[in-house]
């Protein structure tokens, strides 16, 4: 396997061209501390290490108050890295973890106590995650469902449109979809009959969706990205009460282009989102209610 090593984040993040909402949380950031936390041998990537007080750094100079760390591929389903996070930060920090298809309610339970509040499920940048297919989640759900938890979803939405409105209108728990819906904007983008099925499930309040990795679906090698823009409009028109935002640093994967400023990036929020008040809900209203803050 041809694992490779991923450059670093900016290291100098600009403040964003906005003032921030008290209480404004990034939905969507990696913790990684190799020595703490080894890697699993099945990774599709070797990150450099950016732990929790690098993470905390960072919000606070973008202005954010809480934050989301989502259990990253090269874990697996060793959740130390985000639950000891979450766990020392329990007002400002929630966890997102991955399990296995055998997951217990006791499991979920002492999850639950170190701040976790939904898992992941990557289909698509896999390394150590479990899961087969969105089928193997049905039974998940029963064990998450009185933790009021949520699910977590990686995948290219164009893909599998008539299969996410199966298991959003069956599972009866909430589903979040990462990076805009994950459809290339030289798939198609916005003109994918497969991406215009997932934003009437998002006007039919089945999905939540993260503003996340601009990169890593646009077609343009550098910020700001511009050919992601309408896509970004489009999420936040069909469901404003669902969307989140999420700054996805560390940036692991991202061997093509430019490195983004994180503060830039989230600087975009007010061009895609003039209004004060609907910035607010997407920056704070919304994830205070998905994450239990």
């Amino acid at each position: 396997m041809d694992i490779r090593d991923c450059p670093g984040p900016d290291p100098h993040p600009r403040k964003p061209a906005m003032a921030m909402p008290a209480g404004a949380c990034d939905t969507h950031f990696h913790v990684f501390d190799a020595a703490r936390y080894p890697y699993q041998a099945t990774r599709g990537y070797t990150p450099p290490d950016n732990g929790i007080d690098v993470a905390l750094a960072l919000h606070d100079t973008l202005g954010l108050s809480r934050g989301v760390a989502i259990q990253a591929s090269v874990h697996g389903t060793d959740n130390r890295a985000v639950l000891d996070a979450a766990a020392a930060h329990p007002d400002r920090l929630r966890a997102i973890v991955a399990v296995s298809e055998g997951v217990t309610e006791a499991e979920i339970a002492a999850m639950h106590a170190q701040g976790a509040r939904g898992i992941r499920v990557n289909l698509v940048d896999r390394g150590g995650m479990p899961f087969r297919s969105l089928d193997a989640l049905a039974d998940v759900a029963e064990v998450l469902r009185p933790f009021g938890w949520h699910v977590e979803l990686l995948v290219h939405v164009e893909e599998m449109a008539a299969e996410l409105r199966k298991i959003a209108e069956t599972m009866r728990l909430p589903l979040s979809v990462g990076h805009i819906g994950y459809t290339k904007v030289a798939k198609g983008g916005l003109a994918h009959p497969g991406y215009r099925e997932f934003l009437a499930m998002l006007r039919d309040g089945l999905l939540w969706v993260k503003l996340t990795g601009l990169y890593r679906i646009s077609a343009e090698p550098a910020f700001p990205y511009a050919d992601t823009a309408a896509m970004a409009r489009a999420v936040i028109e069909a469901a404003p009460d669902r969307i989140l935002w999420g700054s996805d640093w560390p940036h692991v994967s991202h061997f093509h282009g430019l490195m983004p400023n994180d503060g830039d990036v989230l600087g975009l929020l007010a061009q895609w989102v003039p209004e004060e008040a609907a910035r607010t809900m997407i920056l704070r209203d919304n994830p205070a209610k998905l994450y239990g803050f």
